[in-house]
C-alpha cells in the first residue's frame, strides 16, 4: 500500500511502497525550483528513511516538464538585506553530504531540466536515468554565484577540464552527454519511463544489481552526436587547463581562429557576459576541489556561499538575479566590469575560513551522521 504525505499540494512528496520510497519534487511551475521547505522535507525524508530497515530503494523524480531547475533565485533576491538565506544555503550543503554518501540504493528517474542544485541530486546518485528531454548545467557564474551544491568536487572528477570548461560557460549537456562523462548512468526513451517506475515499485530489492537489471531492460545503449562538445575535449583541455580565467580566454581567442573552431565565439560570450568576480571564485573552487575531499569542498562551497550572498566584495549576485530572474532585462552591470578589475586580495577575502564553529558541520563518521543540522549550530542559536 501507498502511504503519502497528506498534502498533495506540499513542495516535496513521500511515498512509501512496499521497500521502495519516492521523492517526487513537486514544484511544477517553478519547475520544482529548490526552496527551503523543499530543502527541510527531503532531509527529513531522507534520514527517515535511511534509518528505516524496511527501505531497500529510494527513487528521486520530479513533477511536470522538469526534475529540478535548481536553488529559487527570488528567494535569494528578496533575502539580499539580511542572512535570511543562511539557513537554507547551510541545510542544502549538509543534505548534499548525505546524498552522496546515503545508505540505500538510490535512481533517480530524470526527464526535463537538472540544473545547479537540481542535479545536484542526480549526479551523486548509484543510478541517474535520463531521456531524450534531459538538460543538464551549472549556470551559477552567469548570475554572479559560483559552482556550488557539490559541484566543485564533481566538476573536478570528470574526464579532462570538462569541470571548468562547464562551470565557467554554463554549457548544456544532453542526456548522450551527461552519459560519457560521467554523470548519469542509462538513457530511457521518456516515453518508457513510467512503466520503468513500475517495474521499480515492486523490486522490493536494494540489491545493485537487480535494479541494474531492471533499468536495462528499459534502457537504450547511445553514442554523442557528431557535433557535441565532448567531441571537443583535446581543445578544452588545451584552453581550461589554463591556471588563469585571463589565460583560458586568451587560449580560447587563439584557437577560435583556426578552421573548424566555430564552437568556441559563443563560449566566449558566455564567459564574457558572465560575473567576472564569479568567474574567478569559480575557477579556484573547482581547481581546489580536485584536491579536496568532498567535506572540505562542501566546507569551502559554504563560504564562498554565505559571502557571495553576504556581498562581501560585490553585489554581483543580486544584480545577475535581478537581470535573468526580476527586470529580466538580460543586462547585467557587474562590478567590476572586466577580469583584470578583479583583485586578488577580493578573491582571498571571499575563500576565508570562517571560525569552527561557523563552518559547514559535516558529520565525520557514521555514528554521527545525522549530526550538525542546522538546529544544532551557532546560526539557529543566534538567532532564537
Amino acid at each position: 500500500m501507498a502511504q503519502e504525505q497528506a498534502n498533495p499540494d506540499e513542495v516535496v512528496l513521500g511515498q512509501e511502497i512496499n521497500g521502495v520510497r519516492v521523492v517526487t519534487l513537486n514544484r511544477p511551475r517553478q519547475l520544482n525550483g529548490i526552496s527551503d521547505r523543499v530543502v527541510y522535507i527531503l532531509a527529513q525524508l531522507l534520514e527517515k528513511w535511511e534509518k528505516d530497515d524496511d527501505t531497500k530503494l529510494v527513487i528521486f523524480k520530479g513533477a511536470g516538464r522538469a526534475f529540478s531547475a535548481g536553488g529559487d533565485l527570488k528567494m535569494f533576491y528578496e533575502g539580499r538585506s539580511d542572512d535570511s538565506c543562511l539557513e537554507v544555503v547551510y541545510r542544502m550543503y549538509w543534505l548534499c553530504y548525505h546524498i552522496h554518501t546515503y545508505k540505500k540504493t538510490t535512481v533517480a528517474l530524470v526527464n526535463g531540466l537538472a540544473m545547479g542544485g537540481g542535479a545536484a541530486l542526480v549526479a551523486p546518485l548509484k543510478f541517474a536515468v535520463v531521456t531524450e528531454k534531459t538538460i543538464f548545467a551549472t549556470p551559477e557564474a552567469s548570475v554572479g554565484l559560483h559552482t556550488d551544491c557539490s559541484f566543485s568536487y564533481i566538476h573536478s572528477r570528470l574526464p579532462g577540464y570538462l569541470g571548468e570548461y562547464l562551470a565557467l560557460t554554463g554549457a548544456r549537456l544532453n542526456a548522450k552527454e551527461m552519459i560519457a562523462a560521467g554523470l548519469a548512468t542509462h538513457f530511457v526513451l521518456s516515453e518508457k519511463l513510467e512503466e520503468l517506475e513500475r517495474r521499480l515499485l515492486n523490486v522490493n530489492t536494494g540489491d545493485e544489481s537487480a535494479i541494474r537489471a531492471v533499468i536495462e531492460e528499459f534502457s537504450t545503449d547511445v553514442q554523442i552526436d557528431q557535433e557535441s562538445i565532448l567531441n571537443k575535449l583535446p581543445t578544452i583541455d588545451k584552453c581550461f587547463s589554463a591556471e588563469t580565467v585571463e589565460e583560458i580566454l586568451k587560449s580560447l581567442e587563439s584557437e577560435a581562429s583556426i578552421d573548424g573552431n566555430q564552437w568556441i565565439a559563443p563560449v566566449l560570450k558566455s564567459m564574457r557576459r558572465s560575473s567576472p568576480t564569479a568567474l574567478k571564485i569559480t575557477l579556484r573552487s573547482v581547481r581546489e576541489g580536485r584536491k579536496q575531499s568532498l567535506p572540505e569542498c562542501l566546507k569551502k562551497e559554504f563560504r564562498l556561499t554565505i559571502n557571495i550572498l553576504r556581498s562581501v566584495v560585490t553585489g554581483d549576485v543580486y544584480e545577475g538575479i535581478r537581470a535573468l530572474s526580476i527586470d529580466k532585462d538580460n543586462a547585467p552591470k557587474w562590478s567590476p566590469t572586466t577580469i583584470e578589475e578583479v583583485k586578488s586580495e577580493a578573491i582571498e577575502r571571499v575563500f576565508k575560513e570562517f571560525s569552527s564553529e561557523h563552518e559547514l558541520q559535516v558529520p565525520s563518521d557514521d555514528s554521527n551522521r545525522w549530526s550538525g543540522k542546522y538546529e544544532q549550530t551557532v546560526y539557529a542559536k543566534s538567532s532564537q
